[in-house]
């Protein structure tokens, strides 16, 4: 059920000083996994990701969840999606959602600290002064991608970081194509060094590494179509496709290639070439998408002389990271082909084979993965790629392999194809038990460090190539 919070009582506010006390003194504690001990706050929910991470109950966070935003559409579609999974009839969850709106959401936050974990996905252009305030206020922040749209912001996340490590708490994106399945075997075969040999460290014309993505403004999000905000649509407030979507690749490419191994952006990572390109958005898409009748004001500089609203949802990055070649490109189109959805392309060339991890008509959509020899090969490697799926099979019972056009295809069993959105509560039990340890692995933050230099070097590139 949703409470409406109204402070206008004298005794309210003293209800709520002493709420900030208590809430503070938790905050001093240790977390020990204790049933309810995660106390949640949700500021300004404009992205439905935020809503993702509570599609599941979880034993060590309390039930009740603050929320604090601004009246409107954004947070009327969160709590919307909230009661739709209080309400399913299969497992439904039990959150109960105390409401806060008004034009002072943030400070109102930071004055009640009613949780010690804020959690935060909505407009990118306001998300970096959100985290920089729940830190500073030594809240522990779990944050959807991207956490910065632009190099200055990038400069601001350094010292945030820094703040994070003084006032003990921890800062984490979400990254929850780490839990995919064909990426979960694409990095454990590239491993394998009888398998897949060594990586190779390619060339700008033919990466040792390449991750393309293409995504749709117009889908479905829980069986019900997705109702984008106006703002999504403004590079400026959402940041362009080249900084946003590609933060998951990026952070593929240093998890799969270097896993464990903590980059320094200034040694590591040089940016070869980058450009970005418009998606163009009719009118009559706008509206399907957002609900909006015009394009509001903000966007009109970015609408052509035939009406069309030109969307820098598109870009392309090939760097450098620790002298291997990566290749990153992220697409983004009005709606999926009638059976498709988004999809995933990835390519690791390693020494003995190359992994390619498919998601087109042929494979129906679904992601695929390949392994295809390098050269001729014979009985030999399929014996030895026998092997190493056998040697997954304690982690992932029942995987296969059968021959396919140029190497062999990995048969995945549909149990571990649970879908993108059953990845946040998997990303959300990652957190909570960095919350128990008091830190997340030392590679982390150098490495969310490097990643966000990447995009953000990228679009300097890509917007100064096309002056």
């Amino acid at each position: 059920m949703f409470r409406r919070l109204i402070a206008a009582m004298a005794l309210l506010v003293t209800v709520g000083l002493l709420s900030t006390c208590a809430s503070q003194e938790k905050q001093s504690m240790k977390f020990t996994g204790a049933k309810n001990e995660v106390r949640l706050i949700t500021l300004d929910p404009g992205h439905f990701h935020a809503a993702l991470v509570q599609k599941s109950m979880y034993d060590q966070i309390n039930p009740e969840v603050h929320v604090y935003a601004p009246e409107g559409t954004d947070v009327r579609l969160h709590l919307q999606r909230i009661d739709q999974y209080n309400t399913r009839q299969e497992n439904p969850t039990r959150w109960d959602e105390v409401v806060y709106l008004g034009p002072d959401y943030l400070e109102k936050m930071l004055q009640e600290k009613a949780g010690n974990v804020v959690m935060l996905a909505g407009n990118n252009q306001k998300k970096l002064d959100y985290i920089q305030a729940s830190i500073d206020a030594g809240l522990n922040v779990l944050a959807d991608k991207p956490m910065v749209i632009d190099p200055a912001g990038f400069e601001v996340l350094k010292d945030v970081f820094q703040s994070a490590k003084k006032q003990g708490v921890l800062l984490y994106d979400v990254m929850t194509e780490r839990h995919e399945i064909t990426t979960l075997l694409q990095k454990a075969l590239s491993r394998d060094q009888s398998v897949f040999g060594t990586l190779d460290q390619g060339s700008p014309e033919k990466p040792a590494v390449t991750k393309e993505s293409v995504h749709h403004f117009f889908k479905y999000v829980s069986g019900t179509a997705l109702q984008r905000p106006a703002w999504y649509y403004d590079v400026k407030q959402q940041g362009e496709g080249i900084v946003d979507v590609t933060t998951h690749l990026v952070d593929l490419v240093q998890w799969e290639c270097f896993p464990e191994q903590a980059l320094d952006y200034q040694k590591d990572i040089r940016m070869v070439s980058a450009r970005r390109w418009a998606t163009p958005i009719t009118l009559e898409e706008f509206s399907r998408s957002t609900g909006e009748n015009s394009f509001p004001d903000y966007l009109k500089p970015a609408v052509d002389n035939q009406g069309v609203l030109q969307v820098y949802a598109n870009g392309e990055m090939v760097y450098r990271i620790k002298g291997v070649y990566a290749k990153v490109s992220v697409i983004w189109r009005y709606q999926a082909p009638e059976g498709g959805g988004d999809t995933h392309f990835s390519i690791m060339r390693g020494t003995r084979s190359t992994l390619v991890i498919r998601q087109g008509k042929e494979q129906q959509y679904q992601p695929e993965l390949y392994v295809e020899p390098a050269g001729a090969s014979g009985g030999s490697f399929q014996q030895t790629l026998q092997q190493a799926i056998d040697g997954l099979a304690g982690t992932y019972p029942g995987l296969a392999v059968e021959p396919a056009a140029g190497g062999w295809h990995v048969i995945i069993p549909a149990k571990y194809r649970v879908g993108h959105e059953a990845h946040f509560a998997q990303v959300t039990q990652d957190y909570l038990q960095y919350l128990v340890d008091g830190k997340m692995p030392d590679w982390e933050v150098p490495n969310m460090l490097a990643k966000y230099y990447t995009t953000t070097t990228a679009l300097k590139m890509a917007k100064q190539g096309a002056q």
